[in-house]
């Protein structure tokens, strides 16, 4: 598969994701929705691993790399999880479009990666900006609106820190059984959390709670994941976050049409300076870049 196409279909997942997260857990909690959703996942994993006659791998790299993901995949998602109970699922793309800088951040201090020039840091302090709009247009939602922008960005700390993490052990696994590994180390601990939630079983899913737990554990985790971690196998790690540019303005876009999500102006304004900063520390680095080749000759 191309780099591009991959691209493509992780910003289609991510962009629909967030909806079907509130969808998969508004009836039945959402220890409940995000156990589910990892349990079956995992298995398809497997599943779909074996017929790609791809096994786990069980050199020391790999073992790392599993643990690497199912750390990340089980704190930011139970946090992803619990955050939709109180903020309108477009901010769930819209506060993950800071994943870019924090993960920039992060391959500085554990990868070594570019220095942040002044051009990168205007772009955070934009982001920065654009998300305490945001946090304080939360307090007009609801009293607990503010706790799931925090729950956020304790989402794309852990999110980060994974990808960078996973960047570093280079474990050279296909995208599949990366995905694989991941889910498995992270299957237990979702099912451990749920236990020492009350283990409670609804009484009944409705449709739309069967469909979006389906549509989480099919695409979300399993194709989601291998394109995602086929991404980050072939382009730094900051590239990799770029992704999140497109994601939140399809997600709002979705959130209002298809759950009367609010569309406010501070909330346009909140997620057109986050983008913008995004876009700023993007671009800058690449200006640098192609100025610094032209300097050689």
């Amino acid at each position: 598969m191309s780099v591009p196409s991959a691209y493509l279909g992780v910003i289609l997942i991510w962009s629909t994701t967030p909806l079907a997260i509130l969808w998969s857990s508004q009836e039945v909690g959402f220890v409940f929705g995000v156990t589910s959703r990892m349990l079956i996942g995992a298995v398809l994993a497997l599943i779909v691993a074996a017929l790609m006659g791809s096994g786990l791998i069980w050199h020391r790299r790999a073992l790392l790399a599993y643990m690497a993901a199912g750390f990340g995949i089980f704190g930011s998602m139970m946090s992803v999880y619990w955050s939709a109970q109180y903020i309108p699922t477009g901010w769930i793309s819209v506060i993950f479009g800071i994943s870019p800088i924090v993960t920039a951040l992060m391959a500085r201090l554990w990868l070594d990666a570019e220095p942040l020039t002044r051009p990168r840091l205007f772009g955070m302090l934009i982001g920065l900006s654009g998300l305490l709009v945001m946090f304080g247009s939360s307090f007009k939602l609801q009293d607990q609106a503010a706790l799931g922008v925090l729950g956020m960005l304790v989402s794309v700390s852990i999110h980060c820190a994974s990808a960078v993490w996973i960047k570093r052990i280079r474990p050279e696994v296909p995208a599949i059984v990366q995905t694989s590994g991941g889910l498995l180390f992270a299957a237990p601990l979702f099912l451990i959390a749920w236990l020492l939630s009350g283990a409670t079983l609804p009484d009944q899913l409705s449709t739309r709670t069967i469909g979006a737990i389906a549509y989480l554990a099919l695409l979300g985790s399993v194709l989601g994941f291998a394109l995602y971690y086929y991404v980050l196998s072939k382009v730094d790690a900051t590239r990799v976050a770029l992704l999140t540019l497109i994601t939140p303005l399809c997600a709002l876009a979705l959130g209002n049409w298809l759950n009367q999500e609010p569309l406010s102006l501070q909330i346009i304004l909140g997620s057109l300076l986050i983008l913008s900063g995004l876009a700023t520390f993007e671009l800058s680095g690449k200006t640098e870049r192609i100025r610094a080749r032209f300097l050689r000759y």
